[in-house]
């Protein structure tokens, strides 16, 4: 098949022609190597795939060995071009003709097979051979290169962010085991084991998905280069003609590994890893806490056992009073105290968590059971001892005042330290003779004196040298002060005392 002649072309524009394309060739050969010493794609060559990384790598896998074949044949054109030209130093129409043809024209013969009809039939069915320019060439090597170096960037981010993590996760699970098994939680008798088990047959199943087929886990953040342009090429340039400015992360396919099921495990392993160290720390305290639980139940035992002394007491020496009943001891409440202890040697911590939790509310509240019915008891007790206490603060009282003596006073007194201290009491008649003797030992209170008439000062007493009006005197006679108002209501404006009158 005939080639197509490329455009005329001066001798300026051949060298710079060939400054181009060897510099292009030299990127194209780096580019090729990095992508063979890649380690995405030596994993890749012996690892057993499946799924969507399998698809992908079937048709991706051949991409480097045909660069490689389509590299020779553009390095082998772009020598030929360099053997003509340096046939002369200055060359004529002829050999810069030829030039134009084998730089601009379609002068390279390559396989078909090995030239994908544009991205979108990459792997399909290709033409036997065909000819094109240098520029094509580069074009398809592009092409080729943006499909193999974005699986293979895409394989090695997986693989590089999460089976690491995944067999370090699978460590912690067997540490969290263990230390299930240390308090008692194993398989199928506790929901923690089991949860247990799922995380360890999920974190299993994870990794053997990741090491398989990576690319399931792997969310591109555009379309691949299988089925779109756009991925840059080995000489430096995406698919669209922008030039890269990294020839080392050429082809590099954008995107993030999916980590959410890792994450899930991770999280649902810390929640069993808090609860399972909430049992640890009970096993570690559970002797001390049933201590406190017995210690509890003994105080509220002899609390119930002063109630039922200060019941007697009562009975005996208050006459007329309802006293309730003292309850007995919470024999349930120990049963349930010999269960837990049970549990405790069998090392069942699960079960003897909440057990406990209940039984230290419950020996709090006994023990506030047994403090109200003693003070609902020892009432009338303390009733007495208040009526007594009155008494010989008021007896004290009348001493200080001189009324040991007075016979009513002595009277009251008696009959009142009579009924206290005799038994039975009568507590409600102790009362009124506290009450009445009270009543005998405090002052009476003062009555107001009676209000003072005034009295009309006759015109001849009145004051010379002033105004002729009325006075009035205070009966009283008291001393006035200037501001102050005196018996008659009236404002003393003098600050003398009252005997002329007030104005």
């Amino acid at each position: 098949m005939a080639g197509t002649a490329g455009p005329a072309m001066s001798r300026e524009e051949v060298d710079r022609a060939l400054a181009r394309l060897g510099a292009e060739r030299d990127a194209v050969e780096a580019a090729l190597l990095a992508l063979q010493d890649h380690p995405g794609r030596r994993l890749l060559e012996g690892a057993e795939l499946a799924g969507r990384t399998l698809e992908r790598w079937s048709v991706a896998g051949q991409g480097l060995e045909v660069l490689w074949s389509l590299f020779d044949r553009y390095s082998e054109a772009l020598a030929s071009a360099r053997a003509v030209r340096s046939r002369r130093n200055r060359p004529g129409s002829a050999e810069l003709a030829e030039l134009g043809e084998l730089l601009g024209g379609q002068s390279v013969t390559v396989s078909g097979g090995q030239l994908p009809d544009g991205a979108v039939r990459l792997g399909g069915p290709a033409r036997l051979v065909e000819r094109m320019s240098l520029a094509d060439l580069l074009e398809r090597m592009n092409t080729w290169y943006g499909a193999v170096v974005e699986v293979v960037t895409a394989v090695d981010a997986v693989w590089s962010a999460l089976p690491a993590r995944i067999d370090l996760l699978l460590a912690e699970l067997h540490r969290v085991q263990m230390l299930a098994l240390s308090v008692g939680v194993r398989p199928g008798g506790h929901p923690l084991a089991d949860d247990l088990a799922r995380l360890a047959e999920d974190l299993t199943a994870q990794r053997s998905e990741v090491v398989s087929d990576p690319l399931a886990l792997w969310r591109p953040t555009r379309v691949p280069a299988q089925r779109g342009t756009g991925a840059a090429g080995p000489d430096g340039k995406s698919g669209d003609g922008k030039t890269s400015k990294n020839a080392t992360e050429r082809g590099r396919a954008g995107g993030a590994v999916d980590t959410s099921r890792f994450d899930r495990a991770g999280r649902a392993l810390d929640d069993v890893r808090v609860e399972l160290e909430g049992l640890l720390r009970l096993r570690d305290e559970s002797h001390e806490r049933l201590q406190q639980v017995g210690d509890l139940l003994q105080r509220a035992d002899a609390t119930l056992a002063e109630a039922r002394r200060a019941r007697g007491e009562v009975l005996a020496k208050i006459a007329a009073t309802e006293v309730p009943a003292v309850p007995g001891p919470a024999s349930a409440l120990r049963e349930r105290i010999a269960q837990a202890v049970e549990l405790q040697h069998s090392g069942q911590w699960y079960r003897l968590g909440p057990l406990l939790d209940a039984l230290e509310d419950a020996a709090a509240k006994e023990l506030g059971r047994a403090r109200h019915s003693l003070t609902e008891v020892a009432q009338p007790l303390a009733v007495r001892a208040e009526l007594r206490g009155r008494l010989e603060a008021y007896r004290a009282m009348a001493s200080r005042r001189g009324m040991t003596e007075d016979p009513e006073v002595v009277e009251r007194f008696e009959k009142a330290r009579w009924l206290l201290w005799s038994a039975p009491c009568d507590l409600r008649a102790a009362a009124d003779a506290v009450a009445r003797f009270q009543r005998a030992v405090r002052p009476h209170p003062a009555l107001p004196p009676p209000r003072q008439r005034l009295r009309r000062v006759p015109p001849s007493q009145w004051w010379s040298g002033r105004a002729a009006r009325p006075r009035t005197v205070c009966a009283t006679r008291t001393v006035g002060r200037r501001g102050t108002v005196c018996r008659a209501g009236r404002a003393c404006t003098r600050g003398t005392a009252c005997r002329t009158g007030c104005r």
